[in-house]
């Protein structure tokens, strides 16, 4: 049997749109067990973002901090601290002003996706890829967004393939 992007992806996918605010994309990614969103408007993808995406925001002079979710006390953080300090004091008026941008203005526009029909070695080459970094990629019939394939995916899908 060959396999092919819909026999592997994710159908239940987890979106955000456009005029969504950056600190709610990033709270409902830190209570997720994945790290992106695709980007969709109506059910077209317009771009994709990640933790990464949205830590880089938050990074100060190479520094990475905690990035408090929710509302004070801050129950939650994401795991991306390594230091801060008090020299660091404009951090909350920079998480306020990144917090309420929209997810479009950080979003990555230039998507990578494959169609539901794609052979698995495509999937692999994008996944598998030393262009760019991809974690995940859409996936996409006639245009809609259909599913999703990460890593995991692939892998698993593969082992289930090469294990008789």
């Amino acid at each position: 049997m060959d396999l092919v992007a819909r026999d592997i992806m994710t159908t239940d996918v987890e979106t955000a749109h456009p005029d969504d605010e950056v600190g709610d994309v990033l709270e409902r990614l830190a209570k997720a067990d994945f790290n992106g969103f695709p980007i969709v408007e109506g059910d077209r993808v317009v771009g994709i973002v990640t933790q990464g995406d949205l830590v880089r925001l938050f990074r100060k002079k190479d520094r990475l901090v905690w990035i408090p979710i929710g509302v004070p006390p801050f129950s939650e953080t994401l795991p991306y601290a390594v230091d801060f300090s008090l020299d660091e004091l404009d951090l909350g008026i920079d998480f306020v002003k990144n917090a309420r941008k929209d997810v479009r203005e950080i979003m990555t526009r230039d998507v990578v996706t494959v169609e539901a029909d794609a052979g698995v070695g495509e999937v692999l080459s994008i996944l598998a890829g030393e262009e760019r970094d991809i974690n995940r990629v859409p996936v996409l019939e006639n245009g809609r967004l259909v599913g999703i394939i990460t890593r995991e995916d692939l892998l698993q899908a593969l082992r289930t393939e090469l294990d008789p």
